[in-house]
């Protein structure tokens, strides 16, 4: 039974347009300091008696850094009051002071092509490119993976991208977790960058997954909303915590096994490890996952090897010709084996595996 402290609501309250999981805003990417900056600690100090509102705007104000770097700086947990606490970015201050640690710069580096990385395009004009991102597969590289990524297999096709996310993301608009496989949407302009970004946004990009998660979700079609931040205990993790994100995820039960439910989802937000930590805060993680899995679910059903998540469908206004594109990657051969294993396993036992919704 779902907790209704979570938001999950029924069929009815099923949003139309939806966007994407982890849609990219490059002024959240940890950009290099700028040169006015000192790498290092730097402490801000608060005259007594006064009280700042949010404290991301007060350390924003005081070094000139842009407000979105700072909130990235303190979401890495690099801003603590003097009695060492990290802070958050509405955290409120009366006096004293806080400790900024401030990064050194990145440095500056060559992407290399490796044409040894396939590229599975599964639709392409003169602004787009969709790619069907196997499993296992970094979208892009960040310090300590420079190589190996999908964005160093797209440089090896020798074609131009966007640059408006920043040196390391070209053309990247929107991003899947490592073990998630699926579609995923490249620019090969700016200016079809900026507007792809702008259809995110705006949530006129809608993204259907596929998913496999442990026990037998009640309802047949239903919303989630519960925020997402960075668990407090772990901060590699995600969570659904108070003072997070907004997130929203729709789902469909597609096919309902003895110990396990295939869904389709709809993200209505695109936040980190959006299904993912959704699900597992309902107490039906997605099979395979070793982060958010707990017993059973962390392996997964027998033969499942991998994350059970898969980007499955998109649907988006070419930049090119404004029609209206639907693009559908079938399930990789090893989530499909996965699947009838389950049927014939039912099948075996004298059950038939149920249906979702009509």
């Amino acid at each position: 039974m779902t907790d209704p402290g979570l938001g999950v609501e029924g069929p009815e309250d099923v949003a139309d347009e939806l966007e994407g999981e982890d849609d990219l805003d490059p002024s959240l990417g940890l950009e290099p300091a700028p040169p006015s900056i000192e790498p290092g600690p730097r402490r801000l100090a608060i005259p007594e008696g006064e009280i700042v509102r949010r404290i991301d705007r007060f350390v924003a104000d005081r070094t000139g850094l842009s407000r979105s770097y700072v909130q990235k700086l303190i979401s890495d947990g690099r801003l603590v009051d003097d009695a060492g606490r990290r802070l958050r970015a509405n955290s409120e201050v009366r006096g004293g002071g806080v400790t900024l640690e401030v990064p050194p710069p990145e440095i500056p580096y060559h992407l290399e092509p490796d044409p040894t990385i396939p590229v599975d395009v599964v639709y392409e004009d003169d602004d787009v490119l969709i790619v069907n991102k196997p499993s296992g597969l970094v979208v892009h590289p960040a310090p300590g993976h420079w190589r190996g990524t999908l964005v160093n297999a797209l440089l090896a096709r020798g074609d131009h991208y966007g640059g408006i996310a920043g040196v390391a993301r070209p053309g990247i608009v929107h991003r899947l977790d490592r073990d998630t496989s699926g579609l995923l949407i490249v620019a090969r302009n700016d200016a079809a960058q900026a507007g792809l970004m702008a259809q995110l946004k705006a949530r006129r990009v809608r993204k259907t997954y596929l998913a496999l998660v442990q026990g037998s979700v009640a309802a047949a079609v239903g919303r989630i909303e519960a925020p997402i931040g960075r668990d407090p205990k772990d901060r590699k993790r995600m969570a659904v915590v108070p003072d997070g994100r907004p997130a929203t995820t729709g789902y469909r039960v597609r096919e309902r096994f003895r110990d396990w439910t295939l869904l389709e989802l709809d993200l209505i937000t695109g936040r980190t490890h959006q299904i993912r930590v959704h699900f597992a805060a309902l107490g039906h993680p997605v099979a395979g996952d070793p982060v958010y899995g707990t017993g059973t679910s962390r392996k997964g059903p027998d033969g499942l090897e991998r994350l059970f998540l898969h980007a499955w469908r998109l649907e988006l206004v070419s930049p090119t010709s404004a029609k209206l594109l639907r693009v559908e990657a079938p399930l990789p051969q090893a989530l499909e084996s996965a699947l009838e294993e389950l049927r014939a396993a039912e099948a075996s036992a004298g059950r038939r595996p149920a249906g979702g919704a009509a």
